[in-house]
Order: C-alpha cells, then sequence, then structure tokens
C-alpha cells in the first residue's frame, strides 16, 4: 500500500476506455505490476492474520468437543485432530498462502482461474466431475465449502463487486468475476481445501475446522476488501465507481429456505463457544447493515481523505488515552455522584478521536475504515451499557467506564476480544464487573475492593500501549487479590449458615419437645409443681437430648418414658395395685430426674428443695399425712426452679417456627422464581432507597426454608421466609440482580438494540400507500 501511496504519477490512471487500450496492449506494464503486488500484499497480509488468529482456536473448539463427546472413540478423534493440526498447521498455511500467490501470477499473466483441474478431483473441494462417484464423506466437504462460499459472497456482495471491477481494470479489461478473484471467498475456500488435505484426521474434525474457517477468515474478509478498494481508489482506479444497492446480509432467521442454516444452528447451540461466535458473527452482520444504511462510513468519521493506518489510529487513542488517565488520578478517593459518566459522554470519544487525528495529521478529514469504525462503535456502545447497568453500583460504573479507550485499543490489535471468551481483556472486564456486583460502601468500609479496582484501572491507563500481555498480567494480580478476600468473606459466610442453621436446630428441637410433652399432657390439669417442671426444665433436658443424640436415640426414648411415668404418677390412684405401682416407680422417676436436673445445670440446694416439694405432693398423693396439697400459690413461691429457664413446652412454642413446605400447583409466580433460585445469587435490597444493600444467597434451611443472606465480607444482612422473599420480588422492594458475565450479557444487549434499531429504519424507509 505504501508504494502505491509513494507513487503520485498513478493517479492519472481515472478513465477506463484509456487505462483499458493502455494496459491490455503491454500486460507487462509496470504500473500494472505495481498495483498487483500492492493488492497481493496488503491481501497475504490480512489473510496470514485472519488464519493465526482461526489456528489460534482450533484447539479451543476441538478440545471443547473432545470433553462433549459422546463416546471414547469420538474423543480420540478430536484429540488426534487437535495433534494433527498443531503438527501441520505451519505446512497448511505455506501452502495456503503459496496458492493464493499462484492465483495472483495468473491473474498478472492474463490466465483465468482454472476451476476443473486435475488437481481439484475427488477431493470434495472445488467441485468433483460431473459423472464420477463421489465419496460420501468428500460430497458432505464440498457442500459445505459450497454453502460457507455462497454465505460469504453473498455477504460481501457490495465490497467484492468494487473488488473485482478494480481489478478488471488494472488487468486491461479480461473480465474478473468472483470465482477468478485471488482473495474471493470461492478461491480462497478452495485453497484452504486443498491445503488441508495435508491433515489425515476424520471429516468431523475437517468440518470442524472448516467452520471455524468461515468464522474467522471469511466473516472477516470485509476490512480486507475495503483496505485495497481504498488503496486502488488511491491510485486513481474507479474513484467515482458506483456500486449497485448491496443486499441485506443475511441475519440469522428461520425460514423454509434456511433449513441447512437451522440444521446447523441447532448442532451450535450444543457447543456454548459455537454460540457465542454465532452472536458475534450476528453483531458483525448487524454493523455492516447499519454502515450500509448510513453510507459507506459514518459522517462523524469522515468518508474521504488519506488512510488512516492502525498505527495513526492507536497513537491517537494513546494521546486521548493519556488525558483520561490523568484525570482518573485526580479523582477523590470518595467518588461523587456528580462524576457520573452519560451515555453521551461514551458516544463523544469518537468525535474526540476525529478531532485528535487530524489535529496529529494536519488534515481537516481522515478516513477510517468500515471495519475500524464497527469497532469503534461496538467498544462504544459496550460501555454505554456499562452505565446502564444494573448490576453495577453507581461508584463502579465511574471507574470501569474509563476504560472505553483502552478496551478500543485492544479490540483493534487483537479482533478475537469479542469472540473468544477466554481473552484475558475479556476475563478481566468480566471478573471486575462480577466483583463490582456485590460491593457497596457498608461491606467495603476500607475500600480494600474500591481501591483495587481504581488501581487496575489505572494501571490499565497508564501502562497499556500495544501489548495485550498487560490484561494477563492485571487478571492474575485481580484474581490473587479476590482469592485473599475470598477466603476471609468464605470463612465469615461459613460462620454465619452455621450460627443460623444452630438456631434452627435449637428452634426445630424446642418445637419438638414441646409437641412430645404437650401431647402428654393433653389438657390435663396438672399441679403446678408438675406442669413448671415438665414445660421448663424437663423440657430444656428434652431440647438438649434431641442436640446432642438425636429424636431416634434410646437417650431421648428414655425421657419421653419419664413424661409419660411422671404424668401418671399425679394422677388419681385407684386401689392397691395402682398405689403399689406408684411406691416402685417413685424411686425411678427420682432418679431420673436428678439426672435430667443436673444436665441442664440445676444447682444441688436447688434440686433438694425441689425434690422435698415432690415428697409432700406424693405423700399427699399416697395419704401417708393428712396435709392437703399445695396450693399453687405456694408451689410459685418456693419452686426452685430458675427464672431464665423459660417455659418451653406451651402452644406459642409450636408456632415460633414453619417448616419448609414443599412446592405446590397453586404456587404463584413470584414464589416458584424464589423457588429457582440458586445459592450464590446476588439481590438488592431497595427497602431504604438512599442505602440500597447488596447480598449474596448464601444458604437456604432445610429446616425451615428460610434464605440467608450475606454481604461480599460474608457477614449476615438478612435471613427472609420464602413468601416474605417472594413479596418483596413483587413489590420491588428486591431486585435479583443478573448472573451472566458482563460481555455476554452487553452483547445480546447491543444485538437487541441494532435489530431494533432496523426495524425501525426498515419501517420509516417502507413506501407509504397512497393517501
Amino acid at each position: 500500500m505504501n508504494n502505491v501511496n509513494e507513487r503520485s504519477n498513478l493517479s492519472n490512471i481515472v478513465d477506463l476506455a484509456e487505462r483499458s487500450g493502455s494496459i491490455a496492449s503491454d500486460p507487462r506494464n509496470e504500473r500494472v505490476g505495481e498495483l498487483l503486488a500492492s493488492v497481493r500484499g496488503i491481501g497475504t497480509r490480512r489473510l496470514m492474520s485472519l488464519m493465526g488468529g482461526m489456528f489460534d482456536n482450533v484447539d479451543d473448539a476441538l478440545f471443547d468437543l473432545a470433553e462433549k463427546a459422546e463416546n471414547n472413540a469420538v474423543q480420540t478423534q478430536y484429540f488426534d485432530g487437535m495433534r494433527d493440526v498443531r503438527k501441520k498447521r505451519p505446512l497448511i498455511e505455506r501452502s495456503f498462502i503459496d496458492m493464493i500467490t499462484g492465483a495472483f501470477s495468473r491473474l498478472a499473466g492474463g490466465h483465468r482461474q482454472e476451476h476443473g483441474d486435475s488437481q481439484n478431483e475427488h477431493r470434495g473441494f472445488g467441485g468433483a466431475p460431473e459423472l464420477s462417484l463421489v465419496d460420501e464423506s468428500d460430497l458432505e466437504e464440498s457442500l459445505a465449502v459450497t454453502s460457507m462460499t455462497s454465505k460469504a459472497e453473498g455477504r460481501l456482495s457490495h465490497s467484492l463487486f468494487a473488488v473485482n471491477q478494480r481489478l478488471t481494470v488494472i488487468c486491461g479489461g479480461t473480465k474478473v468475476d468472483n470465482a477468478d478473484n485471488p482473495i474471493g471467498p470461492a478461491l480462497l475456500t478452495r485453497s484452504f481445501g486443498e491445503a488441508m488435505n495435508e491433515l489425515k484426521v476424520e471429516v468431523r474434525v475437517k468440518l470442524i475446522v472448516l467452520k471455524l474457517f468461515e468464522r474467522y477468515v471469511l466473516n472477516n474478509l470485509e476490512p480486507l476488501y475495503e483496505e485495497i478498494n481504498h488503496a486502488l481508489i488511491q491510485a486513481g482506479v474507479l474513484p467515482q465507481l458506483r456500486t449497485p444497492g448491496a443486499k441485506r446480509s443475511n441475519t440469522p432467521t428461520r425460514n423454509a429456505a434456511g433449513s441447512a442454516d437451522a440444521q446447523q444452528d441447532q448442532e451450535d447451540e450444543q457447543d456454548p463457544s459455537m454460540l457465542r461466535t454465532k452472536l458475534v458473527e450476528t453483531l458483525q452482520s448487524l454493523l455492516a447493515e447499519r454502515r450500509q444504511s448510513f453510507g459507506y462510513a459514518n459522517a462523524s468519521m469522515g468518508n474521504s481523505g488519506p488512510s488512516l493506518s492502525p498505527a495513526e489510529l492507536l497513537g491517537a487513542l494513546s494521546v486521548l488515552q493519556g488525558e483520561v488517565a490523568r484525570s482518573t488520578v485526580s479523582m477523590p478517593a470518595q467518588i461523587p455522584a456528580d462524576t457520573v459518566l452519560s451515555a453521551e459522554d461514551v458516544r463523544l470519544l469518537k468525535e474526540q478521536l476525529v478531532r485528535q487525528i487530524s489535529h496529529l495529521r494536519g488534515e481537516a478529514k481522515s478516513y477510517v475504515s468500515g471495519a475500524d469504525e464497527d469497532t469503534i462503535d461496538l467498544v462504544s456502545m459496550l460501555f454505554e451499557y456499562i452505565l446502564q447497568d444494573h448490576n453495577l453500583p453507581m461508584e463502579m460504573q465511574v471507574l470501569l467506564a474509563r476504560l472505553q479507550i483502552p478496551y478500543l485499543k485492544a479490540s483493534i490489535l487483537d479482533r478475537r476480544l469479542f469472540a473468544h471468551a477466554n481473552h484475558p481483556a475479556r476475563r478481566l472486564l468480566d471478573e471486575l464487573a462480577e466483583a463490582a456486583k456485590g460491593w457497596s460502601a457498608e461491606s467495603d468500609r476500607d475500600q480494600r475492593l474500591l481501591n483495587k479496582v481504581r488501581s487496575v484501572v489505572e494501571t490499565l491507563l497508564s501502562d497499556f500501549d500495544d501489548d495485550i500481555e498487560v490484561f494477563s498480567q492485571q487478571l492474575d494480580d485481580f484474581r490473587k487479590f479476590l482469592d485473599n478476600t475470598n477466603r476471609r468473606a468464605q470463612l465469615a459466610e461459613q460462620r454465619a449458615a452455621e450460627a443460623t442453621r444452630g438456631r434452627e436446630k435449637l428452634q426445630q428441637a424446642r418445637r419438638r419437645a414441646a409437641q412430645e410433652i404437650l401431647s402428654r399432657i393433653d389438657g390435663r390439669e396438672l399441679p403446678a409443681l408438675v406442669n413448671g417442671i415438665l414445660t421448663r426444665a424437663w423440657a430444656n433436658y428434652l431440647v438438649l437430648t434431641l442436640l446432642r443424640h438425636g429424636e431416634e436415640s434410646k437417650e431421648f426414648r428414655v425421657g419421653l418414658r419419664f413424661v409419660d411415668d411422671f404424668v401418671w404418677s399425679v394422677g388419681p390412684i385407684h386401689g392397691d395395685a395402682e398405689r403399689a405401682r406408684l411406691n416402685q416407680l417413685l424411686p425411678l422417676l427420682e432418679k431420673s430426674l436428678r439426672h435430667g436436673l443436673a444436665t441442664v445445670a440445676f444447682q444441688d440446694g436447688d434440686v433438694e428443695n425441689l425434690m422435698r416439694q415432690l415428697n409432700t405432693l406424693y405423700n399427699g398423693q399416697l395419704n401417708l399425712r393428712e396435709e392437703p396439697e399445695p396450693t399453687a400459690a405456694v408451689v410459685e413461691e418456693n419452686m426452685p426452679i430458675p427464672e431464665s429457664m423459660e417455659a418451653i413446652a406451651t402452644p406459642e412454642t409450636l408456632s415460633e417456627t414453619e417448616t419448609a413446605k414443599p412446592a405446590t400447583e397453586a404456587d404463584s409466580p413470584e414464589v416458584q422464581r424464589v423457588r429457582a433460585l440458586k445459592v450464590g445469587t446476588w439481590v438488592e435490597f431497595q427497602a431504604d432507597s438512599e442505602r440500597p444493600e447488596r447480598a449474596k444467597l448464601s444458604w437456604i434451611s432445610p429446616i425451615s426454608g428460610k434464605y440467608l443472606f450475606v454481604n461480599r465480607r460474608g457477614l449476615k444482612v438478612a435471613d427472609k421466609t420464602l413468601e416474605q422473599f417472594a413479596a418483596e420480588l413483587a413489590s420491588g422492594q428486591t431486585v435479583v440482580l443478573e448472573e451472566l458475565p458482563l460481555f455476554d450479557r452487553a452483547l445480546d444487549a447491543i444485538v437487541e438494540r441494532l435489530r431494533n434499531s432496523q426495524t425501525e429504519s426498515d419501517a420509516d424507509n417502507a413506501p407509504q400507500p397512497n393517501a
């Protein structure tokens, strides 16, 4: 491209008829050679970069598929494919570029491409002879290639037509069409298919690699065509060319004509990485459509003037990055509300960038390629989403929004950022946002998390130039920070859950003890002394027995038998047999009671006082002494049961704790939504509108069904019943925060936004019926 710019004498190549005659008469014309060499240089440089990106993702894709393989044989095929692709990668890349270079040489010599020569027969790429028998796997590959080529040619028809026309001119009028273009989708796909014959892998692996070639090479050809068209315009080749109206690219839809695509979509849905890639493909298509709707390039970026190289674009961004870095360092520790950025501030970056470029170059306007402008707009929409994301507290929005320029630079340097879920820059932003989701001023009083996020932002603004490794370093450092803080938080969270679990076990034990004692009393009017012992001291003993030994234990059964015997012992005595039974039972009751009272920490003096009162009661029961039974007033006055030992076996105790209720068909939508929530989900309690609190669902009680919430330090914020939590969700007092990573949520939102914008544009441009 530099050769083209340096030769100012090429700018007089304007008239098609004149140029066609001069070049056709001398096919070895020096200018033709230089122009084709320039196009070839641009093509091979960009294609090598795209191929590198594709091969970088082959390992990940095959490894993911191997992990999900239906059996060991298929898994082995994927692993063997990984090894063979890794081993043959240099050979495939060299063979591919050699074939592209050869195609340019044939074009320069005036020879059309031969699509049906013998070397392509029976290979499944480029088509087989019409009457030959085709192997089933070759046919499958051939169909895949045909589909890939047709989709790419349809999507790129606008810019590909311009390249074909300009190549036709510089080749002396020899028509160049889609099939003849050395950098057209057809020849590129055919060349890659032939280079892939070096692989000794199963057809399913070849089809996966072909799919990746489509995603990472064919779907990213538009910047290549734009650069070539602009270089040839600079050289005076058809600068006024009017291309036919570009057809709308086919955004993914479900229709009868797209049954093959629908089948592929179903296959892709089985692999999250493929779904992400498909989303990015849709995004690129929608951005291209939007750009075509508003012209070749957005007016804000300038649609004429000298070409802007990636280095110049990055240089202008670095100047703006320095300004943002200085303003970030000067930000106060407590971020005031008036520092909040708006979506309009984010969108202004494009205008600032244009002004900065013009200033650096000393020119009124500078041309930015459509692909670069799409990247600028995409990053802008990403950070607009961040500023509107309810998942992020305002303070965190302010900090993360300052990363717009570093992420724009990273996106220009490495186009995989939006497509590759494990890209370090993407993972870093996702993890910053995930940590920020649980942040609140109350849970970060020492501002350790806020200051750490600020440190990451400042480091990226000051240190990131053109080395993506900076994001990897910051990601590792931030993960170490989170590991340290999360360990402390997990301990506190565990203690909070254990404390809540302990209280609920105690309440459950109290409830069970109360049920057992009240069912055995069964409404009888017991002496006040006996009733006090059972509902207080002995109820506490049963609670301790349940907690220590469980309800199936021998100790608990013995404790319940004491209740039965104790209640019977103070009932009416009928006849000598019952009197004899009571005489035999009293020593056992005394022994059991002394043991129980000692277990619940009665003092020896209190125990002896209680025994004396019981002795008086039983003497009256056996008619051994003519003394009236102690009245309730006397018993209460002398009862040695500590006042701190509250009555447990009461009807009120039975209603203290509600057990978890099973799901029913009658559950409201809000209750069903609560039941579906998983431990680890973050919510925001908004009852206090000025200081809303963020908390994580830490534990769901199997006893009461209550939901325990803790803050990011692991400290308890609240516990709520199922119904209470559901009512708060329904009223809006509590909001469930999104679980998807920030990048995934943002891309979904951007695609939806672009689709809605496209629909509105189509409606505005639709012909109106006559009045």
